[in-house]
């Protein structure tokens, strides 16, 4: 699946010419899928002027296919019990300083209760590789808790999970739970590298987390979100290792992933190899990344996490980031006591209303949308319309309307006016058919009207 010696012949060329980047561009303008060969050119550029010449593409491929919109959501760990040894890791198996904590059905429900109280409606479930006696049920039964949990109007209307590998028939279980995508990284597809950063327990088998996705598939989960964390192995080598996975999935099963994450190390409890990454990002580099991301799969979602910083954060919207995370823990419990081990250190630590306040003033407009999993817009039939760029007729609008939703249910005085600014903008530029339909479909969400979705 992930063939080194190509990679590393691939990387061996020299710097494309200003022609070729040239044709690259012209190619990714047309929404077209980019072949590996052509992601290791744009990953061998270092001049100042085509870079920018890439970074400026970036935004205008995203925008063609997402328009302005920004997917907001935020990460629920429910348990930090872990049997693998990542030495990059605070959950680890050995870190004795670790407080090791899975919260009960009742806690669960008070952290989802939390998060609905800012204005979320999307999360992502994350456990440790590691769960109490009930096994996997466990997981199953948070998603219950989680569906099941009202405040007011407001529910968790999507809930994602990052979980451990799992067997067809689990994989099957879980898509019964109606998540939304499921989640996992292989952190480095570098296997020296992979061998030497999980040296116990189940994570340490390679191969079986690599063809994980493909089980996924197998028993009929459509939407998939894999990823990379950057600063284990040479970025260059991890990006098109990650186009050879994607090319894999999408000649055996017909698609690839819904979503790319893009997580750079950051220090954790313990961890000497997390405070000194061997092979460490620098922030130049760490947009060429995502530039690169956005015009190699255009139509795939890419998701930064608040491992980064704010100023990054908006910068990485401006490249092609489609997706943030915002007001995180990542700490079981962690949205109300901080007593257990955060997983890692966050870059930004702002709550969600500062972070939207943030986004709006970027020209970005805040979505909390998750239309497309509840009209069944997933896997093939997304990427159908993802591809072409019609995505965005329903992306902008969704987008309008769980907004419209925020402001008037948990807006503050600092996001009323940009927010309302920003709807006002993103309206105004929709085609007057659409236009039409989405202002008379607005009025009834500020009746008091919810949950209305295209």
């Amino acid at each position: 699946m992930i063939n080194e010696l190509d990679i590393v012949g691939y990387l061996s060329s020299p710097p494309p010419s200003t022609e070729e980047v040239g044709r690259i561009l012209t190619k990714s303008m047309q929404l077209e899928r980019l072949t590996i060969g052509e992601v290791a050119s744009l990953l061998l550029v270092d001049d100042e002027v085509l870079l920018s010449d890439i970074f400026n593409t970036a935004r205008r491929v995203k925008e063609l296919i997402y328009g302005r919109r920004v997917v907001i959501f935020a990460p629920l760990y429910i348990s930090n019990l872990c049997a693998n040894e990542c030495l990059y890791c605070a959950f680890r198996a050995s870190n004795r300083s670790a407080v090791r904590r899975a919260l009960t059905q009742d806690e669960i429900a008070s952290e989802t209760t939390a998060l609905l109280k800012t204005g979320q409606k999307r999360i992502l479930l994350v456990a440790g590789e590691s769960y109490p006696k009930e096994g996997l049920d466990y997981v199953f039964n948070a998603i219950d808790t989680v569906y099941g949990v009202r405040d007011g109007k407001n529910n968790i209307r999507r809930l994602n999970v990052n979980l451990a590998p799992l067997e067809v028939d689990q994989f099957k279980r879980l898509k019964d739970k109606q998540i939304g995508t499921y989640q996992l990284f292989q952190e480095t597809y570098h296997l020296p590298t992979y061998k030497k950063m999980h040296v116990g327990g189940p994570k340490a088998n390679y191969e079986y987390r690599l063809t994980a996705i493909g089980r996924a598939f197998m028993a009929g989960i459509e939407d998939v979100g894999i990823g990379v964390l950057f600063g284990l192995y040479d970025y260059k080598y991890e990006v098109l290792a990650l186009m050879s996975h994607i090319d894999s999935l999408e000649n055996e099963f017909g698609m690839g992933p819904h979503t790319i994450s893009i997580p750079r190390m950051e220090p954790a409890s313990g961890s000497d190899v997390s405070t000194h990454p061997p092979y460490p990002v620098n922030d130049m580099d760490f947009k060429k990344i995502i530039a690169i991301l956005r015009l190699a799969v255009p139509y795939t979602g890419i998701i930064l996490s608040t491992r980064e910083n704010a100023a990054m954060r908006l910068e990485a919207l401006e490249l092609g980031v489609s997706q943030i995370s915002a007001g995180s823990r990542t700490s079981p419990g962690g949205y109300s006591n901080d007593k257990s081990e955060a997983q890692f250190s966050l870059g930004d630590h702002r709550p969600l209303d500062e972070v939207i306040v943030d986004v709006c003033k970027s020209g970005h407009i805040p979505s909390f949308c998750t239309g497309c999993y509840r009209t069944g817009r997933t896997g093939l039939d997304f990427m159908e319309q993802a591809k072409p760029g019609a995505i965005k007729m329903k992306c902008a609008p969704n987008a309008v309307y769980t907004f419209q939703e925020y402001l008037d249910d948990f807006g503050t005085t600092a996001t009323l006016g940009v927010g309302q600014k920003i709807i006002s903008d993103e309206v105004a530029s929709m085609p007057e058919k659409l236009r039409n339909k989405v202002e008379s479909t607005l009025q009834r969400v500020k009746q008091g009207e919810r949950d209305i979705y295209v």
